[in-house]
C-alpha cells in the first residue's frame, strides 16, 4: 500500500476505533480488506480516490474469480461501503462508488447446527472424562464447562475468552457479556451450564491457577490466557466422529434450537447481540417445517384446497 493509501487507511481506522468504537478484530479485519482493494486499485493504476463503481465491480468479481465465499465477499464490500461512505463525510469525495453495487446472497450458506444429541455427546464427553491425572481432570472440568456457556448462552469465541469472574452471576443465573463495539448485555446461563461452571469454580480452576491469580474465569495452565486457537481445539477434539463442530456452530445451535422451540426473534437477537434483527431472521429457517404444520393447522386458508376441500 502507498503512502496516500497508508493515509486515508489510517484515518479512517482510527474513526472506527475512537468514533464507533468498534472491536480491534473488526478494525483488524477492515483494514486488510481495505489494504486488499488498495492493493488492486494499484494495479488498475487508480488512486483509492479516482475509485468508481466498475472498479469496485471489477475488485468483486476478481475476489469470486479467485474462489472467496460470498460472505466473505459481502463483508469486503461492507469495509468498502463504510470507508468511502466516512470519505464523504469528510468532504474528500463527491460521489460513492460503491452506490447501486448489490450486495452478495449473505445467507447463500445457511448457518449449520448441531443436533441437541450431539451437543450432549460433547458436553458430557469433557464432564464426564475423570482423566488419569489431576491437571487432566482439570482441564476437563473446564473444557465442559466451556462448552456448556458456549451452547447455553450462544456466546462468539472472543466473548468467552474475556468472560470475567466479577461478569459471572451464578446467584442470578445470568453473565454479563462484552460483545462487538464493546456493548454490554446480560445473558442467561441454565441450571446444566451453571452446575458445570461450579464444579470447575471448585476444583478445576483451582488447580489450573497453581497459585497464580487471573481475572478472567477460562484460564489454562498457570493462569494463563485461554486464546482462541484452544477454544477451537476444545470444540473440535469433543465433536462427534461425523461432524467437524466449532464454537460458532454452537452458537448458531443456540440460536436454532431456541426458534425451533418457540423463542421469539427479539429474545434470541439480545442473547446473541446481534445489532440488527435481520441478522437472526436466517434462523427462522430451520422451523419452516414446523411454521407450515402450525399454518395448515390454524388458518381458515390452510385448511382447504382450492375446490374448498381439505388439502
Amino acid at each position: 500500500m502507498n503512502a496516500a493509501h497508508q493515509k486515508l487507511v489510517r484515518g479512517f481506522l482510527d474513526y472506527l476505533r475512537i468514533e464507533k468504537g468498534l472491536a480491534p478484530l473488526t478494525v483488524g479485519a477492515y483494514g486488510a480488506d481495505l489494504e486488499q482493494f488498495s492493493s488492486f486499485m494499484e494495479t488498475q493504476r487508480r488512486d483509492l480516490l479516482q475509485a468508481r463503481r466498475e472498479h469496485v465491480r471489477g475488485f468483486l468479481n476478481q475476489l469470486f474469480s479467485n474462489g472467496v465465499r460470498d460472505r466473505s465477499v459481502a463483508r469486503k464490500l461492507s469495509a468498502l461501503r463504510q470507508f468511502y461512505k466516512y470519505l464523504l463525510l469528510d468532504r474528500l469525495l463527491t460521489r460513492d462508488p460503491t452506490l447501486h453495487i448489490d450486495s452478495p446472497r449473505q445467507w447463500k450458506v445457511l448457518p449449520k447446527s448441531l443436533a441437541g444429541s450431539e451437543i450432549e455427546s460433547m458436553i458430557r464427553s469433557r464432564l464426564d472424562a475423570n482423566g488419569d491425572t489431576e491437571l487432566a481432570a482439570a482441564l476437563a472440568q473446564r473444557d465442559g464447562a466451556l462448552l456448556e456457556i458456549l451452547y447455553a448462552a450462544g456466546l462468539r469465541v472472543s466473548e468467552v475468552i474475556n468472560v470475567k469472574l466479577e461478569d459471572l452471576k451464578l446467584d442470578l443465573g445470568h453473565v454479563l457479556v462484552r460483545g462487538k463495539g464493546d456493548k454490554e448485555r446480560l445473558v442467561p446461563l441454565g441450571r446444566s451450564a451453571q452446575g458445570a461452571i461450579r464444579k470447575y469454580l471448585a476444583q478445576g480452576r483451582e488447580f489450573l491457577l497453581r497459585g497464580k491469580v487471573s481475572p478472567l474465569l477460562f484460564i489454562g495452565r498457570g493462569g494463563s490466557r485461554l486464546t482462541r486457537q484452544r477454544v477451537w481445539q476444545v470444540v473440535r477434539l469433543a465433536s462427534p466422529a461425523s461432524r467437524h463442530a466449532s464454537p460458532h456452530m454452537l452458537r448458531h445451535s443456540c440460536a436454532t434450537h431456541m426458534v425451533e422451540n418457540d423463542a421469539d426473534l427479539r429474545t434470541v437477537q439480545t442473547i446473541l447481540g446481534h445489532a440488527d434483527i435481520s441478522t437472526t431472521q436466517v434462523y427462522t429457517h430451520v422451523a419452516l417445517d414446523r411454521l407450515k404444520s402450525v399454518y395448515r393447522r390454524f388458518h381458515p386458508r390452510g385448511k382447504r384446497d382450492a375446490a374448498g376441500g381439505r388439502p
